[in-house]
């Protein structure tokens, strides 16, 4: 009979992955467990921008950390899981989103990310079918790119390869104090259990504020050499920000396949992952606008999914409100693929007792409670 795991953990995404990597790479049993199978959740349906951001300096701190450790990882990072360093092109169209690459650039600079101003004609030779002109664009070379499903894989192999055990197709009913309840009635024990359950994580742990944010995307058939960056309008900024309306904004990938991902869009209130063909209509026209040859192309497949997203766009990492013995490990809206590595990080420091290598205030699901104590 296997001894009961220190460590279970609810949910087999990328975050679920990356804490499933970092706990057993610390000597601790760990079980991980998931209703369906690895990246079917938000996981699946990410574009795999590691990219470093700068809404809040607690942002900033979270993005750049991890982006640091998918650096430190990459060598060891199978073909799989296409790793490719291209960088991020922020596109301005006008003085007013140029005011931006600015402020943007001085912010990155102060703090150390590498970055640089583009003019016109640099925007044009960085990326020949971008319209023209185009005002300007910071470049970011340091940002990168990986295939979310495979980067999930390596890390829950590796977890496996340290002791880890996977249980895949077996709904959680309920979690707390040191036990984990299937729905076919199983109990299981641990010290300790983290809900990296993504956008389910609220049906788990009472006191969490979790929503879903629906997204499209669209992939093209191969064309290689088509497209160099990451390349995002300045005007996604707006439309992450917004906590209500629906939004589209112009943000395509290059994928070592020479597929190009198209995005993106944000949806709340949606509740079923069908296709809502007016948005697919609006985003693909805006992608068009910024980069006309994409419509000459072929797309094979597209798909949505719902990003797990918090009130202040921070994600929640660390014990829950009602119950120290479960650690929420979720939502990263739509940054789960950056920061996962610095959320197993933060995890396993509480676990262990470390001191974090970032501070882990500003993530603590207790800041929700906070918050509503003043409204």
């Amino acid at each position: 009979m296997n001894k009961p795991s220190e460590v279970v953990i609810v949910g087999a995404g990328i975050v679920g992955a990356a804490c499933a990597f970092e706990l057993a790479a610390e000597g601790l049993r760990v079980l991980v467990i998931d209703e369906g199978f690895p990246s079917t959740g938000a996981t699946g349906a990410a574009m795999g921008h590691i990219v470093v951001m700068d809404d809040s300096e607690a942002q900033f701190a979270i993005t750049r950390y991890s982006q640091i450790l998918w650096d430190d990882l990459c060598d060891q990072l199978p073909a799989a899981v296409e790793f490719d360093p291209c960088g991020t092109l922020w596109v301005a169209a006008d003085e007013e989103e140029m005011a931006e690459v600015r402020r943007k650039f001085d912010y990155y600079r102060e703090r150390g990310v590498n970055a640089e101003i583009l003019d016109s004609q640099q925007v044009r030779d960085a990326e020949p079918r971008l319209r023209a002109p185009l005002t300007g664009a910071l470049r970011v070379p340091g940002d990168s790119v990986v295939y979310p499903p495979c980067a999930t894989g390596f890390l829950l192999q590796k977890a496996r390869e340290l002791g880890a055990r996977i249980i895949h197709g077996r709904p959680v009913a309920a979690i707390g104090a040191g036990t984990v309840r299937l729905a076919d009635g199983t109990v299981l024990a641990a010290a300790f259990i983290i809900n990296a359950a993504g956008q389910s994580a609220p049906q788990l742990s009472r006191g969490i504020s979790i929503k879903p944010r629906k997204g499209h995307l669209v992939i093209t058939d191969r064309y290689p050499n088509f497209l160099r960056h990451q390349v995002v309008e300045l005007g996604y900024l707006k439309s992450a920000h917004s906590l209500t309306a629906d939004s589209v904004a112009f943000n395509v990938q290059p994928r070592k396949t020479g597929q190009i991902l198209i995005g993106s869009s944000r949806q709340y209130g949606a509740q079923n992952s069908t296709v809502d063909e007016s948005i697919l209509a609006r985003m693909l026209q805006r992608a068009f606008e910024y980069m006309p040859d994409l419509n000459s192309l072929s797309a094979i497949r597209v798909w949505t999914g719902f990003r797990p997203a918090t009130p202040d766009k921070l994600p929640l990492i660390g014990p829950s409100p009602e119950d120290p013995s479960v650690l929420v490990a979720a939502g990263h809206e739509g940054l789960g693929i950056t920061t996962s590595l610095a959320t197993a990080k933060l995890i396993c420091a509480q676990i262990l007792g470390q001191r974090p290598a970032i501070p882990v205030q500003p993530y603590l699901p207790s800041r929700q409670m906070t918050a509503e104590a003043h409204v």
